[in-house]
């Protein structure tokens, strides 16, 4: 996969890419990567990339000019094209997985008050939401879908753990526990140290289905999980 993320602070993508799972990915060739300071293609003398609304109001907007020009140097025709805002689509575990199928992606790094609405208009294919709150840095929302995105594509990370994750199978994920067996008092549940498979798959089960219940109920739907959760739920409820 190609991921392109224009931005007028490249140094806060460029570590991203240089560190952990990431740089291992990207020197085993499964991602490439580029980095576009739209900045670059700003054309009066003070590279000007963002400048007052209007119709008045706070805050600035990032000026079409550049940014357009950027995007005009890229292959647009073969990438899907993504804006991160609050205005956009709630970003999840399906989008993530739909989006780590495509061949390229380019992000566009928001700032101020955003771009100005003709370049979505022009190239945008998604907006995307990575919640439902604001924040300053359109670079923090890019690393974000793009944690979320590359981490699912074969190679990068053990299959197994990615299976066992919240949402996969419709819950939160179950505590984990490691070395020692006693924290400060507190100790390491005992079906963890059996050796007993099965069982310790129901216990997984039961501590997801309970941490779901507490932290998220919205996601206990009976098309999100399957006959052996949704037993294990009903007899949950019946013991409150």
């Amino acid at each position: 996969m190609k991921i392109t993320v224009l931005t007028l602070f490249p140094e806060i993508i460029r570590g991203f890419f240089d560190s952990s799972i990431m740089a291992k990915a990207v020197e085993r060739g499964l991602i490439d990567y580029e980095l576009v300071d739209f900045r670059d293609y700003a054309t009066d003398k003070h590279r000007t990339c963002d400048d007052y609304p209007y119709g008045g109001g706070a805050g600035m907007v990032l000026k079409p000019e550049p940014i357009g020009a950027a995007l005009d140097q890229l292959d647009l025709a073969g990438s899907r094209v993504i804006y991160p805002s609050p205005s956009g689509v709630l970003f999840n575990q399906k989008l993530a997985r739909e989006l780590s199928q495509e061949e390229s992606l380019i992000i566009l790094c928001g700032r101020y008050e955003g771009v100005d609405q003709r370049i979505i208009d022009t190239y945008i294919d998604d907006e995307i939401s990575i919640g439902d709150y604001v924040i300053s840095s359109g670079e923090v929302a890019a690393l974000v879908l793009v944690d979320g995105i590359y981490r699912l594509l074969d190679g990068v990370i053990n299959q197994e753990s990615l299976e066992e994750e919240s949402f996969e199978k419709g819950i939160l994920e179950y505590p984990h526990y490691t070395r020692p067996v006693n924290f400060e008092g507190q100790e390491v549940p005992e079906i963890l140290l059996s050796g007993h498979h099965e069982n310790i798959r129901k216990w997984r089960l039961l501590k997801g289905l309970e941490k779901t219940r507490k932290n998220r109920p919205d996601l206990l739907q009976p098309s999100r999980i399957d006959a052996e959760a949704w037993k294990m739920l009903k007899a949950l409820e019946e013991d409150k």
